[in-house]
This record gives C-alpha cells, structure tokens and sequence, in this order.
C-alpha cells in the first residue's frame, strides 16, 4: 500500500510543526514546500486539510505561521492517516472495468482486512512517537519569523 502525496505532505507537514513547536518558533507553509521539494500550492492544501481536522492552527499576515493544535501533538497516526487518505479501498474491483472474479474473489476482502491491521498499528503511534526522541535528525528549513528568513 502507498499512500498519496497529500497525505505524505500532510504527515511531513506535522513532523515539522513539532519540530518547529519544540524549537519555539513558527513554520510557514512556504518553508514546509521548500524543505518537502513540494509545491507551496500542495502543501496549502494538506495544511488547509490539517486545519479542518483541528491538529493546525494557522495565521495569517508577515507574523503569521503554522502551529500544531493541543489534538494535533497527541492524535494516533492512525487516525490522521484515514482522514488524509479517505476510505477508498486499496483496489478498485468495481470500477470503469469491473474485475470479472468479483462475485466468487476473496482477495477484496483479505486486502480489506490487511487495510485495517495497517492502520491499527498506526494507531499505537503519535506524532510525538515520531519527533519526540530526538534519535532521528530533522532537516532545518528556513523558517519565516516575524517576517525574516533565518536558517
């Protein structure tokens, strides 16, 4: 299973916000785009998404920024993941060319279940799992403070 791009700069997008939480400073989406290699206008998107969820607050204006809500710094893995991926299911047996072995296939259901287990060990993950430990090294990106660029 892959998943999309949107979910990958959503889940990108909150690594660095804590990140960025931890350093006390502020992210903008320009400088999640540059360090992502992503389109400023993709990353407005999961960040528009991320703010829906209620995991990032957004502000607007030359002191504005990103910053992770008190739900976005404790959800499950798990559960972001669903929200930004949907529910689609990992094949489309049904669509404009419909499988001819839906009716007797069981493949539709053991990757259904498969579906699940992925994101129930996802679920016994949080952001803070991810960013908190300090193991692993988190790419510095220029950040937007207050309307100047620092490294």
């Amino acid at each position: 299973m892959q998943l999309t791009r949107f979910t990958d700069l959503g889940l990108r997008t909150m690594m660095l916000l804590a990140a960025g939480d931890a350093a006390d400073r502020r992210i903008t989406t320009r400088s999640i785009a540059t360090g992502a290699d992503a389109s400023e206008h993709h990353v407005a998107k999961a960040v528009a998404r991320l703010v829906e969820l209620g995991m990032v607050n957004a502000k607007r204006g030359r002191v504005g920024g990103l910053s992770l809500t008190e739900d976005g710094r404790t959800v499950s893995l798990g559960w972001l993941v669903r929200r930004l991926e949907g529910d689609a299911e990992v094949i489309d047996c049904a669509g404009d060319r419909p499988c001819p072995l839906i009716a007797g296939c069981r493949l539709r259901r053991v990757l259904a279940e498969a579906k699940e287990a992925f994101y129930r060990e996802l679920d016994n993950h949080t952001l803070q799992d991810l960013t908190g430990s300090g193991l692993l090294p988190v790419v510095t990106l220029p950040l937007e403070i207050a309307g100047r660029n620092t490294p």
